[in-house]
């Protein structure tokens, strides 16, 4: 097995997903819920997550190429995506029953994908996968993956320590920081689209 490439994938895919940023964003939409819920929103999002960028590593590729869509474009739907989100929990829509979504959906979308399966994790793990020469180095990759998306779910799981402290009130402060960091990666993953499509338009 390739060490080398292991501790990259690890590296990688953990400065992208980055478990310890996840915790405020994950409580916000899930703070008010049940423990039961919301360790089932934990495993979910995670499960889900993998999966996709399971997915896009083998035939991500293929895919994309056969329906003529460009990384940028996966990129600006990201953003596009993660903007709404931002905006509801910002404005407080996100805390209205009447227009909540289900724990389990919110655990899939923003959760799963587009916050940690997103554009970032995805081409860098395509990327990884394309450097793969031997079975040893895609079981690198697996594995990198793998304990990167066990550390995820593991603060995430843990994340209810945190509830305990802050009560409600402070959930509902918690909620609009998530929500002005959201909006920031959503304006990021805009910017780099765009940023992508001028210098493919120009070159």
């Amino acid at each position: 097995m390739n060490a080398k490439l292991l501790g990259e994938t690890v590296l990688t895919l953990f400065v992208i997903m980055d478990p310890p940023g996840m915790v405020p964003i994950f409580l916000a939409m899930t703070g008010r819920s049940p423990a039961r819920e919301r360790n089932r929103a934990a495993w979910q999002a995670v499960a889900l997550a993998g999966g996709v960028i399971a997915f896009f590593a083998v035939a991500g590729q293929g895919v994309l190429h056969y329906l003529g869509i460009g990384l940028p474009a996966l990129q600006g739907a990201g953003g596009l995506l993660l903007l709404l989100v931002a905006l509801e929990l910002l404005t407080g829509k996100a805390d209205d029953p009447s227009s909540q979504q289900a724990t389990s959906n919110i655990a899939l979308v923003p959760l799963g994908t587009p916050l940690l399966a997103g554009p970032g994790a995805i081409v860098a793990t395509m990327l990884f996968v394309r450097r793969s020469h031997s079975t040893g180095d895609v079981v690198a990759i697996a594995l990198g993956m793998a304990l990167v998306l066990l550390l995820v779910w593991l603060a995430l799981r843990f994340s209810g320590l945190i509830v305990r402290l802050l009560r409600p009130s402070g959930i509902e402060v918690l909620t609009r920081i998530a929500g002005l960091l959201v909006a920031a990666i959503a304006v990021q993953l805009v910017a780099d689209a765009v940023a992508a499509f001028v210098r493919g338009y120009v070159g």
